[in-house]
């Protein structure tokens, strides 16, 4: 075989390391290795829809020739808002046409854990983003007077057990939705010596928060403000 043959044979061979190489690196840099660093959270942030696989609700079963049939379960999901909420909802819509009322539940609870929290530990960064100014200085006091008593709280939220829209409306700009959360929580207040003062360290107690909460419809930023808190008469 003369020289231009043997070149001609070289040439394939380099070929195909280059194709190896290529594809391994591809296999190595397409693949995730589940290091890679999380997003930071923005507050109220709508989270992007993901569908799931197969809802955790629905019972299947097996016919004669191996194929899945969905059956209805016959527990129902909490409902996320109450009948006298639906016209103030459909105006929220109206005004803001992104609204997702599933969204806007998931971001009401998560904004309600970072507020317990934060106010538990006295983290008054972490509450200034998602409080109106007035919420703010209200939060502020408490804090303070807590300070001035030398006195620390620890609180766990064991579960949210309900998250439902009871009222919304639209005014000018303005939507506001009110929200109800009952939860189980565990908290306790602590003196400078460790002596309890109120509440107790393990027994959890079911209780009920009124939020308000505020956006403009026509602000490109799509987070909502905590803008009023309550309890229950």
């Amino acid at each position: 075989m003369g020289d231009g043959g043997v070149q001609f044979i070289d040439i394939i061979f380099l070929a195909m390391v280059a194709g190896f190489i290529a594809l391994r690196l591809r296999s190595v840099l397409g693949r995730r290795t589940g290091n890679e660093p999380a997003p930071p959270p923005e507050p109220f942030r709508r989270p992007e829809r993901v569908p799931p696989a197969r809802p955790a609700d629905v019972l299947t079963t097996e016919t004669r020739d191996d194929t899945v049939v969905q059956l209805p379960s016959r527990r129902r999901q909490a409902p996320t808002a109450e009948a006298g909420a639906a016209a103030g909802l459909a105006a929220v819509e109206v005004a803001d046409r992104s609204f997702e009322l599933d969204d806007f539940i998931a971001g009401a609870r998560w904004a309600y854990e970072i507020v317990v929290n934060a106010f538990a530990v006295g983290d008054a960064e972490a509450l200034r983003p998602l409080v109106s100014d007035e919420v703010m200085k209200n939060f502020s006091g408490a804090l303070a007077a807590r300070t001035a008593a030398d006195q620390k709280v620890e609180t766990t939220i064991v579960a949210i057990k309900q998250v439902v829209v009871t009222a919304a409306a639209v005014e000018g700009r303005t939507a506001e939705i009110i929200v109800r959360f009952v939860s189980e929580i565990v908290s306790v207040t602590r003196n400078a010596t460790g002596n309890v003062v109120e509440g107790h360290p393990t027994a959890a107690r079911e209780v009920t928060d009124i939020w308000t909460f505020a956006r403009d419809t026509r602000s490109r930023d799509p987070n909502w403000t905590l803008v009023a808190t309550a309890t229950p008469a």
